[in-house]
């Protein structure tokens, strides 16, 4: 088992910065990658930025590259979004996800755990 906890979700005005963190514990040594997802309000949830936990090799959502960053620290077992040049479009909960298996990191359906999820909301 693992679980996560996220944290640093907010209000902040378009423009602004935000760090969210995800910690995990448990069985964290099993992991091949963890990855960012958020959902709006109506919409369906959506892959947002990953990082590979050995390699640190990183992937991100077209709609975020180049204003999120995602990081990890081994020896806290966390993980961080960065999140810049924030817009009202980025309003969602975010969801903090954890992946065993390998195989693609934007596939929802191979994350094993999830986070309870933080909000993120971007007022214009």
């Amino acid at each position: 088992q693992v679980q996560l906890v996220e944290s640093g979700g907010g209000l902040v005005q378009a423009g602004g910065s935000l760090r969210l963190s995800c910690a995990a514990s448990g069985r964290t040594f099993s992991s091949s990658a963890m990855g960012w997802f958020r959902q709006a309000p109506g919409k369906e949830r959506d892959f947002v930025a990953a990082i590979n936990w050995g390699a640190g090799s990183t992937a991100y959502a077209t709609s975020v590259k180049g204003r999120f960053t995602i990081s990890r620290d081994n020896a806290k077992n966390t993980v961080y979004l960065r999140m810049n040049s924030l817009k009202p479009e980025d309003t969602a909960v975010y969801y903090c996800a954890f992946k065993s298996s390998t195989g693609s990191v934007y596939s929802q359906s191979l994350y094993d755990y999830w986070g309870q999820g933080t909000q993120v909301t971007v007022s214009s």
